[in-house]
Formats: structure tokens, C-alpha cells, sequence
């Protein structure tokens, strides 16, 4: 059994697994293939080295390079990576694919896979999906193909047969327990991957992403993921087996300068804050890790993670205004990230603030409140985005419900350079008014001289070379996008 998993050829450096909208960023950032590495891993510990993963976004492919590679390894399953914003290419590159590799099943997996099933399967290229958490069922999906076996017991599945579209039962989201069994995705970008290809501008460069659990209780009704691929189901790997790939990274992986950890709730859990940075610790491992927290993280956890090796919290501030924050369900404040920003930079902590022009209640008069706010509060870092409504979402329903979305298919969410636009457009806040505000705020904040000792004060920390090569690299796409707007 042979098993090709495939991050499809799109629009250059294009991030199809954020928890965003695939775009191409504006800040240079490339994620890496992170839910196809962890089924990859899933795959190889059950069918052995017959397993090959292709990131041709990274690897600068075309259609006709993947073909060539895939005819060379002769698969017999064909897994590809989809988005919202690249559905239709994706469909076309994987049909396109099949017709080359005869013999070839092929699977498609990712957020889209449970809002639309129907849709992509009436395609002749696409023989099944895999909804929602895909790693298991992706790999009994490969076993009844191997074994000529019916797919009718494999939770988690649609598929075609004898001219009809069938939903198996919905599978259950992977245990605790579970997600301990699952083989190290650093091991996975060791083996397949090449970690110099990927880029956050907010993390010391080289770096790797890695999950330490699943799943967002959180009812943020923008968010995607917990709608469309884990669930809100909290679910977490042991302390033990998280350390241990920490552990694991600084030994094989020496180049890696920092580790972030994916998890949309890592801080949700004091104590469990507190167990991991007391094994970090324990075990003397000097590694240097961020992770996405929320603006309610209390300053005590702040310092024993900044004393383990914390270096950044990305956090999601969405908005200054807390009609928004209220109206989007986010459960804090303005005065909860007022005090978290504080207490952050007591414990010497560094802030990316995530901010989001155009959730529903937006005004000319709220949007000014969120430039104002984070001109205030002054993190390090802020990425500034047009809100985009993704399937599956209570903002998605909302807009389109009230006829506030522009477009049905979300490839037209990008420009034709996968940049991001605006898709949603209200009576008194219009489609033009976010994209102006959006670019004003990331305009007003870093081409500003109150930035210039933000900056130093980025550059004058422990590994302040690093931070300035990040720095220089995402400046060089971010005065492209500007250039671009004029």
C-alpha cells in the first residue's frame, strides 16, 4: 500500500491549514502542512515508508511536477488538502492527478470536507472525504483499500458507490489518550519536509508547529476549526509525551530557534501550564516556545512560562470595542486585555495582537476604538484582517442570512495573487470601509515613529539577530502588499 498526501498546488506560498481563510500572507509567513503531517505520521506507523508527503506551495510545484513525482512513486491512495478559498482548485488538481496515476483512489480531507461532501464528491476525480478530525479515518480508509474491503464501517467517511453518495456515521473525536499514540509531527517535517521552507514572522526562524491538544470550548462564533475540523471537545496530550517532542526537537532538530504551539486553548488550563513548564524545567531543556493564549491568562502563569522558555503569546484581541467582543461571543474585555498586556510584559513576555475589522456591529466609530486601543496598549507585533466568514460558522450564517456576503464561492475571498479581500459588506460599515481600516491600522501602527522603540525594544532581547532577520523579512512582503494598495 502505497499512500501519497498532497498540500495541492495553488497560488505562491499559500497557507492552506491556518485557522484563518487560506491566503497568501502579506507578512511572508508559510505554515506548514500541519494536519496532512500528523495523518502522515498515522499512515507511517501503520503501512511502514510507503508513505510520501508532498508540500508543493513550499516546494514552489506545479500541477505538472507533482504528476512527474507521483507517477515515479505509483500511489495507491491519493490524500489532498483542501480550503474554502482554493476548494475549486484543489478538486481540479487532485482529478487532474487521478487521470495520471491509474489504478489511484483519492481522498480529500481538510475544513471543507464536512460543509460541503456532497458538493466535492459529485466530482468524477474525487472518490471520498474525510470529515471533520481526519487522522484515523484517513488511515481505515487506506486499510479497506488495501484489504478489498467494504467502507461502510468507517466512521468519519463519505464516499461514492454504484452512482451514490454515502455519510457514514460521524466519527468520534480523537481521545486524550489517543493523541499520545500519535507519532511526533517534528519527526514527520524531519523526514518529508524541509524546516528552512516555513516562516512565521512572529517566532524566531527556523521554527516548527506542534499541537499539544485539540478541540476549543471557547464559543468565538468567527472561528473555523472548532465548526468544521476538532471540535470544542478540549482534548490534550500527557505532560510527558508533550516534553518528550520538546525534548525530541532540541536533540534532532538543532537548527529549530523556537517551537509554537498550534493549540487554540494551550492557556486554558492552569494547572496544566504549570505541569508543563515544571517538566521543561525539571528536565533542563533551554528551548525557546510561543503559543496562542487568550487575553484572560493570569500573570502567574505568564512567569513560569516565560521561566521555561516562553517567548511570545499570539493572542486574539479581535477588537477594541466591547459591543464587538460582546457580539462575537468572546468572553473578555477590553479592560481583561488591558491588564493582560500589562501583566504580559511584566513577565517578559512578547504580544502578536490578532485583530479583526468588519465582525457584525462593526461602525467607522468601533473601528477607530480598535486603532486606538492597540495603538494603547503598543504589542509588539499586530496582524490587522478583514473578517472573513468561513462555513460552518455562526458569523457565516449571520451574513449570509442577512444577505451581507458578497459572493458564494470563497475562491473569490482572494485577489489573484492570494492575497485577502473582503467579502462581506454591511448598510453603514461597507466592504470598502474594512479594507481601508485594515490597511490604515497596520499602516498607523508600523509606519509610525511611536514604533521605532517597539522595535529596538524587539531587536534588544535575547536573540535579537533573529528577531531582526524576522523583522527584515516580513517588512520586505508587508511594503510589497502596501506598494500593491497604491
Amino acid at each position: 500500500m502505497k499512500i501519497y498526501l498532497l498540500n495541492p498546488p495553488f497560488v505562491p506560498n499559500f497557507v492552506r491549514c491556518g485557522r484563518w481563510q487560506g491566503v497568501a500572507s502579506r507578512g511572508g509567513t508559510l505554515y506548514y502542512p500541519i494536519w496532512l503531517s500528523y495523518a502522515t505520521g498515522v499512515l507511517e506507523k501503520e503501512f511502514g515508508k510507503n508513505v510520501r508527503l508532498v508540500d508543493a506551495p513550499a516546494w514552489k510545484w506545479g500541477i505538472e511536477q507533482v504528476i512527474d513525482d507521483a507517477k515515479r512513486f505509483k500511489p495507491d491512495l491519493i490524500v489532498a488538502d483542501t480550503n474554502f478559498s482554493s476548494l475549486r482548485n484543489d478538486i481540479e488538481r487532485v482529478s487532474e492527478l487521478k487521470k495520471n496515476i491509474e489504478g489511484s483512489k483519492t481522498i480529500l480531507v481538510g475544513t471543507t470536507t464536512s460543509q460541503f461532501p456532497d458538493k466535492i464528491l459529485t466530482n468524477a476525480g474525487i472518490d471520498a472525504v474525510a470529515r471533520f478530525e481526519y487522522d484515523f479515518t484517513v488511515r481505515d480508509f487506506a486499510k479497506s483499500i488495501e484489504n478489498s474491503s467494504s467502507f461502510d464501517k468507517i466512521p468519519g467517511l463519505s464516499y461514492k458507490e454504484d452512482g451514490k453518495i454515502i455519510h457514514n456515521e460521524k466519527r468520534q473525536y480523537i481521545s486524550s489518550e489517543e493523541l499520545d499514540t500519535i507519532p511526533f509531527v517534528s519527526k514527520v517535517y524531519k523526514d518529508h519536509l524541509n524546516i528552512k521552507d516555513y516562516f512565521l514572522g512572529h517566532t524566531l526562524n527556523p521554527m516548527v508547529q506542534i499541537f499539544t491538544g485539540r478541540g476549543c470550548p471557547n464559543q468565538c462564533t468567527f472561528c473555523s476549526w472548532p465548526e468544521t475540523l476538532m471540535g470544542r471537545k478540549h482534548r490534550v496530550r500527557s505532560v510527558e509525551n508533550v516534553v518528550n517532542e520538546l525534548e525530541y526537537i532540541k536533540k534532532e532538530l538543532p537548527e529549530v530557534k523556537e517551537v509554537f504551539l498550534e493549540d487554540d486553548t494551550f492557556t486554558i488550563n492552569k494547572k496544566r501550564i504549570k505541569e508543563v513548564c515544571d517538566e521543561i524545567k525539571y528536565r533542563g531543556i533551554d528551548i525557546t516556545w510561543s503559543c496562542n493564549a487568550r487575553a484572560n491568562l493570569d500573570y502567574e502563569s505568564m512567569k513560569l512560562m516565560k521561566d521555561a522558555g516562553c517567548r511570545l503569546l499570539d493572542v486574539g484581541y479581535e477588537s477594541g470595542s466591547d459591543t464587538i467582543l460582546k457580539n462575537i461571543k468572546k468572553g473578555i474585555t477590553t479592560e481583561d486585555s488591558r491588564r493582560f498586556t500589562k501583566d504580559a510584559k511584566k513577565a517578559g513576555l512578547m504580544i502578536l495582537a490578532d485583530v479583526i475589522i468588519g465582525i457584525p456591529g462593526e461602525t467607522k466609530e468601533t473601528a477607530e476604538e480598535t486603532i486606538r486601543f492597540i495603538k494603547k496598549v503598543k504589542p509588539n507585533i499586530v496582524q490587522f484582517s478583514v473578517a472573513t466568514p468561513m462555513p460552518g460558522t455562526e458569523f457565516y450564517n449571520w451574513v449570509k442570512e442577512n444577505k451581507f456576503l458578497l459572493v458564494d464561492d470563497l475562491e473569490e475571498s482572494l485577489d489573484k495573487d492570494g492575497f485577502q479581500k473582503c467579502i462581506v459588506s454591511y448598510p453603514a460599515f461597507t466592504k470598502d470601509d474594512i479594507e481601508n481600516y485594515v490597511d490604515r491600522g497596520l499602516k498607523e501602527y508600523y509606519l509610525s515613529t511611536s514604533y521605532i522603540p517597539i522595535a529596538i525594544s524587539n531587536v534588544f532581547r535575547k536573540n535579537g539577530l533573529h528577531e531582526l532577520n524576522g523583522m527584515i523579512k516580513s517588512a520586505r512582503t508587508f511594503f510589497t502588499y502596501i506598494k500593491r494598495q497604491k
